[in-house]
């Protein structure tokens, strides 16, 4: 099973709108709620399409218990962690017009001794637990920290799963990044602006190379419409994105993600030293993100559509091997 850490869990409310008009009173025409976050996103993703996984959670207050009880109910493993301060909840705007508009709260501020718990949980599932469950077969960490937090959990948990020998993939943004690449994580999946701003540099190469040369092992960077771009310390391999997909782009992040993930752990060689492996887990990502598109909220996708994404031979005039000068 994959384990998926989601530091930031929120309920994640979407309303659907006729127009998005600042300053006004509007009409909600479809309300949805889901478990939220871009871990459980990530999760909810690998899930349909047959992938187990298993999500740790610090969750508090109503809005965790109500996370809780829906997973149980969509039949998703997960361990809780109580924690005092209560999840938070996101709201995403959308109508057919215009880019969505998201609300997002930052969540409650965690203790050492909460996030001490969170370590354990880890930990522990990373190793298949005490009751004998399947080891982890990758770590995924996913989202934002909550306020005030130590970005060192983020290096606490790369360094465990490198410890029992399970690969990482961390998609979160600034200092917690930084901390991914510098505890030796397998791939750092931030989008571009992310990478610019945790580095501190105005170049993709220039910050890629930068949390290369802390440690992480690749650097794959979300360019949305552009398709996604994987760096190494010897070249950049780039996969466009899947032409003709519009739609809600809200969690196609989190689905390329998963698709990144899944292609990792089904991977016969080490995407670290094999370029065609590499390659595929980046269309793997693309069309997981083109099919989250496709869907009205996030952390959901058709199976059928990622197949369809996949199956479409590569152009190998898109996909290429870039060696930078």
């Amino acid at each position: 099973m994959i384990l998926v850490v989601t530091p930031n869990p929120a309920v994640d409310v979407t309303y659907r709108v006729a127009e998005q008009r600042i300053g006004e009173t509007q009409r909600v025409l479809e309300v949805q709620r889901r478990p939220g976050g871009k871990g459980l996103n990530v999760g909810r993703v690998l899930a349909a399409t047959g992938v187990p996984t298993h999500a740790v959670l610090p969750l508090g207050g109503d809005g965790g218990r109500w996370i809780s009880h829906t997973l149980d109910a969509l039949g998703l493993a997960h361990t809780d962690v109580d924690v005092l301060g209560e999840t938070r909840t996101t709201v995403t705007v959308v109508d057919d017009l215009a880019h969505p508009t998201m609300f997002g709260e930052p969540g409650p501020v965690l203790s050492p001794d909460e996030w001490d718990a969170v370590t354990t949980a880890v930990g522990t599932l990373l190793d298949g637990g005490a009751s004998g469950a399947p080891h982890a077969t990758a770590l995924v960490v996913s989202g934002s920290l909550p306020r005030d937090t130590d970005p060192a959990v983020v290096a606490r948990w790369v360094a465990a799963a490198r410890r029992s020998g399970v690969p990482s993939v961390v998609d979160c943004s600034g200092a917690a990044l930084v901390a991914a690449a510098s505890a030796g994580v397998t791939v750092c999946k931030p989008n571009r602006e992310e990478l610019l701003d945790a580095t501190g540099t105005d170049d993709e190469r220039a910050g890629a190379l930068r949390l290369l040369g802390l440690g992480a092992t690749v650097v794959v960077v979300s360019r949305g419409s552009e398709g996604i771009a994987a760096h190494t310390t010897q070249h950049v391999l780039e996969v466009p994105a899947v032409a003709g997909v519009s739609g809600n782009p809200t969690g196609a992040g989190d689905a390329a993600t998963a698709g990144l993930v899944r292609a990792l752990t089904s991977a016969e060689t080490d995407i670290a030293t094999d370029d065609a492996t590499l390659l595929r887990a980046l269309r793997s990502a693309a069309a997981f993100g083109a099919a989250a598109v496709l869907r009205p909220v996030a952390g959901e996708v058709d199976p059928a559509d990622v197949d369809r994404f996949l199956s479409t031979p590569p152009d190998p005039a898109h996909d290429r091997t870039r060696t930078p000068a």
